[in-house]
């Protein structure tokens, strides 16, 4: 729309190359409507994509190795995670090398956070989408292990998290992982979906739903892909959409909205 807009006022007032402008100047205005401040050209998201991919490997072998031992239901995890992805044998091999590197003790992972935050830091949506899928591995084998916890608060601070801001972010999502369709309303169940969603119980119907219609958004497929979030992983920020949805709609039953 602004897209078209642009070309038009620009060959209008300044001829061809006006117009060559307003082409520019629309088309960034269109994908910031579409996806955010933090989208960007199909070029400029490939490199995103690509350091986005390298750093959940890395990062995935860094965490299965801070107890000490990588677990069996920790490389079946990875391996769902790569099937889900669709990936060659080729990239499948690469991935395993990542994940390998990053379990190395040796390796050092502030490079790989470096460049992530170089050249993906300035979206909060992908920042925390790695956040959520660094905390689903830590829960693969059933634990929440101590030092788990505490390489992910690390590496939450290289995200630019504070320590409160992550415990937030941490306790949304393990209690977003308790939620199916059909649960039923216990008062523990009450509990975990005001956690979910990041409010208390006593907040009022505006912020419940306001803290809802957030989640959602960031939660947004098209918004994720427009922001350098590779399609193939969009899946499990899907998940987690459904299971804030659940949790809205035991809350939104609790007080019959």
């Amino acid at each position: 729309m602004f897209k078209l807009i642009g070309v038009v006022a620009g060959y209008y007032f300044l001829g061809f190359w006006g117009a060559l402008l307003g082409f520019f100047l629309g088309s960034s205005i269109d994908r910031v409507r579409a996806y955010g401040s933090g989208a960007m050209n199909p070029l400029q998201n490939a490199v995103r994509q690509t350091v986005f991919l390298e750093t959940v490997f890395i990062s995935m072998g860094r965490l299965a190795k801070a107890d000490g031992r990588v677990s069996q239901d920790e490389i079946e995890h990875v391996e769902q995670f790569m099937q889900k992805l669709g990936m060659t044998a080729e990239h499948r091999l690469q991935a395993i090398a990542l994940f390998k590197q990053g379990a190395d003790p040796a390796f050092d992972i502030e490079q790989t956070f470096a460049r992530f935050m170089a050249v993906c830091g300035q979206t909060r949506n992908l920042k925390e989408m790695l956040l959520v899928y660094l905390i689903v591995m830590a829960l693969a084998d059933g634990h929440f292990h101590p030092a788990e916890e505490a390489l992910l608060t690390e590496i939450a601070g290289r995200l630019g998290y504070g320590r409160d801001a992550f415990k937030h972010l941490l306790d949304m999502v393990l209690n977003q992982s308790h939620f199916g369709a059909g649960q039923a309303v216990t008062a523990d169940a009450l509990d975990d979906a005001y956690k979910a969603l990041g409010v208390g119980k006593d907040a009022t119907d505006a912020e419940v739903k306001r803290a809802y219609r957030k989640l959602m958004s960031q939660y947004h497929p098209d918004k994720l892909m427009g922001q350098g979030l590779p399609a193939d992983m969009i899946a499990m920020a899907t998940e987690q959409a459904k299971e804030i949805q659940v949790a809205y709609d035991m809350i939104k039953k609790s007080r019959n909205l």
